[in-house]
């Protein structure tokens, strides 16, 4: 997978207009690399996904995809130019079958027959269990399951940056492990990943570099390494988190 830099520079967003959610955010996000961000609830993390994939408008700032600005752009322009976006809610169409879901998220090449079967296919090899579930009802499935359906619909358009928020929640341990392997080797593979996460532990275990925001504001950023060794950057996740981070 061929992912891309993608950075956000002093950007700020406001509902309704005179709420503001996030100030003078910063991020950079690099290609084979899980850039996590972590935070207590109400920190603007799931509102920095929604911003990069263009479903928030930004007030201030710029959202950049390599040397392209994509500010301007509408969510599905970027996800044309490769920003993938599988939300926390579930997103599957509960009454069509695993394999019209996929089929959906091949929808920006949706003429092009040969290259549908090529992707999909290889979502079949990748995810033996929904071949296996093809002409499964999407909705009868397990929470887990419905989950790896989501994601795959998001690779099969063989996105540059993948924006996964909170994948593993309410799922059961055993898939959630999955998933993290899942996140993990995507990025091995080249994608730029931006993970949201409430377990701090697993998602910086998994990560390569963390940012903390904390009332819409960028807190701290580092890579995991800083975060293990760092006694500030320890003590910063100690006010409203205990955890401890496996390096």
């Amino acid at each position: 997978m061929d992912g891309v830099e993608l950075s956000m520079k002093n950007i700020s967003v406001a509902y309704n207009g005179d709420i503001t959610v996030l100030k003078d955010v910063a991020l950079r996000a690099r290609p084979g690399e899980v850039t996590g961000i972590i935070g207590p609830n109400g920190a603007g993390k799931s509102t920095v996904l929604k911003t990069i994939f263009g479903l928030l408008s930004t007030k201030a700032g710029t959202i950049s995809m390599g040397d392209r600005d994509i500010t301007g752009l509408k969510a599905f322009q970027r996800a044309l130019e490769g920003i993938a976006f599988v939300p926390q809610n579930r997103s599957v169409f509960a009454g069509l079958s695993v394999y019209d879901n996929l089929l959906l998220g091949c929808w920006p090449f949706r003429k092009d027959k040969a290259r549908i079967d090529r992707a999909i296919d290889g979502i079949f090899e990748r995810f033996p269990i929904l071949k296996e579930k093809r002409a499964t009802p999407a909705g009868s499935m397990s929470g887990g399951q419905q989950r790896f359906l989501e994601i795959a619909r998001a690779l099969v358009t063989e996105p540059k940056v993948i924006l996964l928020d909170e994948p593993t929640a309410m799922i059961a341990p055993k898939i959630s492990k999955d998933i993290y392997a899942l996140t993990r080797s995507l990025a091995d593979q080249g994608a730029t990943i931006i993970l949201v996460d409430q377990n701090v532990r697993q998602c910086a275990t998994i990560s390569d570099r963390l940012y903390i925001l904390e009332l819409g504001r960028n807190k701290a950023e580092g890579t995991k390494e800083d975060f293990a060794t760092d006694g500030q950057l320890k003590e910063m996740v100690a006010e409203w988190m205990n955890y401890k981070i496996d390096v």
